[in-house]
C-alpha cells in the first residue's frame, strides 16, 4: 500500500458523511429530493515517484475515471508537484436509490443501504472493473442470491477456452488463496456465473478487464460484503450521461460510451437530457458551451451554462 497524502477539498454542496484518503470508501448523506450531487471536487499534488495508478488506489478512485479527468497528465510520470484532479464528486445515477446500482460507463458502484431508525439515508460508492469487449457485464435488474467468504472460483467453459487459446490452462476449480482472482469475498447474482467480488490483481480495478463480473479493490469488497444482505437488488445500467441539479445549478457528467454505443446516439441522449432538464426549470441551455462539455467527456460533474427565459414585457 502506497503512502497516504493530504486531500484538499472544496466545500460540499450536500452533506458529506465521509470521504477519506487511502482505502476508505466514499460515504455520503443522501441529499434531499431535487438535489442529485454528492461529494466535493478535490485535488492532490503528485510526488516524483507517483503514477496515476498509485493515486487511484490511494484515493479510492478507478484508473480510467482518473485518467479521463486528467487527460493532459502522464500516466506513468505525472511529475513532482503536478496538480491532479480527483473525480470525487458525482451526479447520482438515475432511478430508485435502493440496493446496489452499477453504472458501467462510469466504472462505479453505488450502494444505498436501508437506513436504521433515526439514521439519515446514505450512499456508499466504489470504483469497479467491468466486463471487457465480448464479455459484457449484464444490464438489467438482478439480486444477490448468496455470499461467499474465501470463495472457490469455478471458471466457465468459455473462460477456460479463452485461457487455453492464450496458452494458459485453467483447472475446473481454483481454491481460495493468492492465485484466486475472486479475492477473499464474493457476492453471487441470480445469473449464477456473475459475481461482485474482490481481486488478487488490484491494479486492474477501474478498467474494462473482467469476464463480465464486477471487481472491487480488496479493501472495498471487505467493506461492502457485510453490509449487503442476500436478496439485495442489483441494478446494472449503461448511462454515459448523467444530469442533475444542485440548488438552481444544472450539472452534467459525460463519460465516453462503451464501444457498442455510437457518438451520434450519445449526442442525441445528451441533447435530450439537457433540454428536458432545462424545460422543467424554465431555463435555456447555452448550447455552444454545453457542446464543449460533451466533447471533453471528462467524466466529472460540470456546470451547464444556462440563460433564464425572459417573457416579453417583463
Amino acid at each position: 500500500m502506497t503512502k497516504l497524502r493530504m486531500l484538499t477539498a472544496c466545500v460540499a454542496l450536500c452533506g458529506l458523511a465521509g470521504l477519506h484518503g487511502g482505502a476508505a470508501a466514499a460515504t455520503f448523506i443522501l441529499p434531499p429530493e431535487g438535489t442529485d450531487l454528492v461529494g466535493v471536487p478535490s485535488w492532490m499534488h503528485a510526488r516524483h515517484e507517483d503514477t496515476l495508478m498509485d493515486v487511484a488506489r490511494d484515493y479510492s478512485v478507478g484508473y480510467v475515471e482518473l485518467k479521463r479527468a486528467n487527460p493532459a497528465v502522464d500516466t506513468w510520470l505525472p511529475g513532482e508537484g503536478t496538480r491532479v484532479l480527483l473525480p470525487t464528486r458525482y451526479v447520482l445515477p438515475p432511478g430508485p436509490r435502493t440496493g446496489i446500482v452499477i453504472n458501467l460507463p462510469e466504472y462505479r458502484l453505488y450502494y444505498f443501504p436501508k437506513p436504521k431508525p433515526g439514521e439519515r439515508a446514505k450512499v456508499i460508492t466504489y470504483p469497479i472493473s467491468i466486463g471487457k469487449m465480448d464479455w459484457n457485464s449484464p444490464i438489467g435488474t438482478h439480486r444477490v442470491v448468496s455470499k461467499h467468504k474465501n470463495p472457490t472460483w469455478y471458471p466457465t467453459e468459455n473462460i477456460r477456452r479463452d485461457h487455453a487459446a492464450r496458452g494458459s490452462v485453467l483447472p475446473r476449480a481454483v481454491p481460495p488463496g493468492p492465485d484466486n482472482p475472486l479475492g477473499a469475498y464474493a457476492l453471487r447474482l441470480n445469473l449464477t456465473t456473475y459475481l461482485i467480488h474482490g481481486t488478487n490483481n488490484p491494479d486492474g480495478v477501474g478498467m474494462r478487464v473482467t469476464s463480465g463480473c464486477i471487481r472491487l479493490f480488496p479493501e472495498h469488497i471487505e467493506h461492502l460484503f457485510p453490509l449487503v444482505d442476500v436478496g439485495t437488488p442489483v441494478h446494472i445500467m449503461s448511462e454515459p450521461i448523467k444530469v442533475g441539479w444542485a440548488a438552481d445549478t444544472l450539472f452534467v457528467e459525460v463519460h465516453p460510451p462503451l464501444e457498442e454505443e455510437s457518438e451520434s446516439q450519445l449526442r442525441m441522449r445528451f441533447t435530450t437530457l439537457l433540454r428536458d432538464a432545462a424545460q422543467l426549470h424554465g431555463v435555456e441551455i447555452d448550447w455552444p458551451r454545453a457542446d464543449a462539455i460533451f466533447a471533453a467527456a471528462l467524466g466529472v460533474p460540470t456546470e451547464v451554462p444556462l440563460r433564464r427565459i425572459t417573457v416579453a414585457g417583463h
